[in-house]
Formats: C-alpha cells, structure tokens, sequence
C-alpha cells in the first residue's frame, strides 16, 4: 500500500470514530427502497453497511418496500395495477401476491444477504406478534386492502435488537379480523422510529436528497424550512408522502431524519459517518 493510499484509509477512519462513539447503543430506523434494492451491487453494499453497522454497536432496524417488484409478479399474472393517490388498489387476489413477494420474497433475500455480509439478520412481518395493527384506510375510492397504521407493539424488535439481532421489517399489518393489509413502507418506518424512539430515520431514495428552487441540493434544514418548500410546492408529488413521514417522526421526537441517494454505493455509512454526507439532514435546529 503507498503512502497516499494509508493516509487516505486513516483519515476515513479518524473521521468515523467520533460518530461511531456518538450513535453507539441507539436505534436507526432504515427505510431501504428504490434503485438499491435491485442493483445488485448496491444489494451488497447495503448489506455490508447494515452489517457493521450492528458490529460497531448501532441497532439497525430496516423497513423495505417492493413496489415495483409487486407490479412485476402482477403483470406476470396478467393483472393490471391500479393506483389511486399513489397506492395500489389491494384487492384480494392483488393482496395474496403483495404478501407473498414482500414476506416470502423481498424479506428472505434481505435478510440472506445481510447474513451473508457477517450480519444476524431475522424477518419479520408487521403481523409477527401483532407488531403492526390497521384499520382499513378511509377514502373516497375504496382501495381494498390497504391499511393504515392503528398501533403498534415492538416489544419483538427492541428484543431481537438486545439479542444482536438485526430485525428486518415487510410492510405488511393485521387487520381487526386477522386479514392481512398492504402499508406504505415509509409510513411504517416513519411512525416505527417514533415508538422505538430512535436516534435516526433514514429514507434511501433515487434522488440526491431534497432540492432548492434552483436544484441544488439542501444539505441541512428544518421542519419549518420544510414546511415553506411545500407551501411553495418545491417539494411535492412522489417525494411529499416521504417528508411527511420524517416530519412526523421529527416533531414526535426522533432527533434527526436523512434523505439520501440510494444509487451511492456504501450510501449510509457515508452518511452516518462522514462530516459532510451525502444527502439531506432534518432536525428541529442547528
């Protein structure tokens, strides 16, 4: 190794002890979606960053989604997907698919893959020791089974994480007669950091974080900051349900929210443990 190289390896790790000592012991919630979870590159990488996460001593709680996977194994079925606001119309034959590819599918391999990296990896469901109760969302159009967070109980995921577990999460809830239903994966990370009371969410997206009016990125702000970019519609479509999760977690107490581009490879350690980062950071001040 030449010596550009050594001093290039010391000063990453100089630069990571400090937030390694900080952020050890507590709970960050990972919201995992997008280009990172079918890049198979980025698969590893984020396995790996999970991994050691754990070993440095964070407790790493992961959330994933699967839209396009789900829309995938529909088409194969010769089943058309239907979105109203931005969900899935659930019917019950769409509801039997969104269970099997998000627990059966999705959540295996994660948890393989994170194993595989060194990691103590384990699944879950929302419905595994009623972790995630719904109702039936209220609205205009009825989407079948697509449910809305009620309560929930981690009793399971504070112990697997005292047991040097890594629990992996499927958006998947129980309905008041057992009946499964489909959940936005960023509600439930969102409202899942609330009640771990985490230090941190972080969602991975495909885009480099929140932007300015003029498209450059907003490396640090704040819910009132926020809510002006939604008022001035700077935040909006697909990007908007994302922020209003981590404002919510934000104002209930979780004490920092970071939107990051999942297309970076090794996008949350450079996140957690570097000055600069990556992505945007959300907290109540400066």
């Amino acid at each position: 190794m030449d010596k550009k190289a050594a001093t290039q390896i010391i000063r990453v790790l100089t630069e990571a002890l400090p937030y390694i000592q900080k952020f050890s012991g507590k709970t960050v919630v990972i919201k995992y979606g997008g280009n990172a979870m079918v890049d198979d590159t980025l698969k590893n990488s984020f396995a790996r960053d999970v991994a050691l996460m754990k070993q440095v001593g964070i407790n790493p709680v992961v959330v994933h989604g699967g839209g396009p996977q789900i829309g995938s194994e529909l088409e194969k079925m010769g089943k058309k997907s239907k979105f109203v606001d931005g969900m899935r119309v659930t019917d019950t034959e769409t509801m039997v698919v969104v269970e099997n590819v998000l627990c059966n599918k999705i959540n295996k391999d994660i948890v393989t893959l994170i194993n595989n990296h060194g990691g103590n990896a384990i699944g879950l469901s929302g419905k595994d020791d009623d972790l995630i109760a719904v109702k039936k969302m209220a609205h205009n159009t009825d989407l079948g089974y697509v449910g809305e967070v009620s309560t929930m109980n981690p009793d399971i995921v504070r112990q697997l994480s005292n047991e040097n577990r890594i629990p992996v999460i499927a958006p998947v809830g129980v309905g008041p007669e057992g009946e499964s239903y489909n959940i936005n994966a960023d509600t439930v990370a969102g409202k899942l950091s609330i009640v771990l009371v985490a230090e941190k969410i972080m969602l991975l997206t495909n885009q480099v974080g929140l932007l300015d009016k003029g498209g450059k990125l907003i490396t640090n702000t704040t819910p009132s900051e926020i809510e002006a970019l939604i008022n001035d519609g700077i935040i909006h479509s697909g990007m908007l349900p994302k922020i209003k999760c981590v404002l919510d977690a934000i104002l209930s107490g979780v004490n920092m929210a970071h939107i990051i581009d999942g297309r970076l490879e090794h996008a949350v350690l450079l996140e957690l443990f570097t000055k600069d980062g990556i992505g945007t950071l959300i907290k109540t001040s400066f």
